[in-house]
């Protein structure tokens, strides 16, 4: 098959509709997840994303397909040339996989192949980069800014290539300091409708927020929970940097306490990962920019994967509804 049908990308896949039901398909792809399951039969079968670059879908494996101990033994992360079908399960791309074949690491090195598989931020992260520490400069407040500071003195490096979540929103390369960035860039904007709100206060709660995902997540491919992560999470993780970096930075105990609090309470609601609920104007005013920019880089996101002949996306977790992509009539 694979002799005869050039590779598509995963946003070509997911462009097909009915009509193409049976279609064969090869593909390149990373396991991005992979979960065992066990059917009311006994059998065991795999449910997995795969994705690259332009996107990622979700397909079952049974025990019986000639492919399950191929993806058993390959695991998340890693790179398999697949064959298939097209197929839809309950309106969604979700097709019959026939064959797989697991990459090596030198076959990794060929031109092209982790730039077509590795999603990054749509911004020059050089460039977001030298914005962010823009924003920890603009910090009037000393032991503050200093507090800021030591963080990323320590974490920098790994902060500015985490993504911010496995899979809900920015999630890929640099999307963390992206979703970071760009909360800096709404904070920035609003303090001044916001005199309540200590503007350093919450400038530097916004750049800590979640400086903890940067030990929460592992992965060079498929973006993964560490053992810190599951143990922890980000929200503890991260207060324990903004803590440790305060007192270094001898911030005074009511500032530092103000600014754990933000850290601990930014999920907004306790189901929702947040230690507590948010209990200061800054802790309250970051939340909700922490909220409106994660569903809006979710809609972004589905916007950039978007097939142009698709008045909707497929449901989108974070916002519980499909997402209308057609444009606006332009004005005569």
């Amino acid at each position: 098959m694979s002799d005869e049908i050039s590779p598509l990308i995963v946003r070509e896949l997911k462009a097909f509709d009915a009509s193409a039901q049976g279609r064969p398909f090869s593909s390149l792809l990373v396991v991005k997840r992979l979960a065992a399951k066990t059917a009311a039969n006994g059998n065991p079968f795999f449910t997995v994303e795969l994705g690259d670059r332009s996107g990622s879908f979700s397909c079952t494996v049974f025990g019986d397909s000639p492919i399950f101990e191929v993806i058993k033994t390959a695991g998340e992360g890693a790179v398999v040339r697949v064959e298939g079908k097209v197929e839809f399960y309950q309106g969604r791309f979700s097709p019959r996989l026939a064959k797989a074949v697991a990459l090596a690491e030198a076959e990794l090195g060929a031109p092209g192949v982790l730039e077509n598989l590795v999603e990054i931020a749509p911004e020059n992260h050089e460039a977001l980069w030298t914005e962010f520490n823009a924003f920890i400069e603009s910090i009037g407040h000393l032991e503050l800014r200093a507090t800021v500071r030591a963080v990323f003195d320590e974490i920098g490096e790994t902060f500015r290539w985490s993504p911010a979540a496995v899979a809900m929103h920015h999630a890929y390369r640099h999307g963390l300091l992206e979703h970071t960035t760009h909360m800096a860039r709404a904070a920035a904007a609003l303090f001044p409708h916001y005199r309540e709100v200590d503007a350093d206060l919450a400038m530097a709660g916004i750049l800590l927020h979640d400086v903890g995902k940067a030990i929460e997540y592992e992965g060079t491919l498929a973006t993964r929970r560490s053992r810190r992560g599951i143990l922890q999470g980000h929200v503890v993780l991260g207060y324990q940097l903004t803590r440790k970096a305060g007192i270094k930075a001898r911030l005074d105990s009511e500032r530092l306490e103000r600014l754990e609090h933000i850290v601990l309470s930014h999920q907004g609601e306790p189901e929702w990962g947040a230690a507590v609920y948010a209990a200061t104007p800054e802790a309250v005013f970051v939340s909700m920019i922490d909220n409106l920019d994660a569903k809006m880089g979710m809609v972004q996101r589905a916007l950039r994967q978007a097939d142009s002949e698709t008045e909707f996306t497929e449901r989108l977790p974070g916002l519980s509804s499909p997402l209308l992509t057609r444009k606006l009539p332009q004005e005569p």
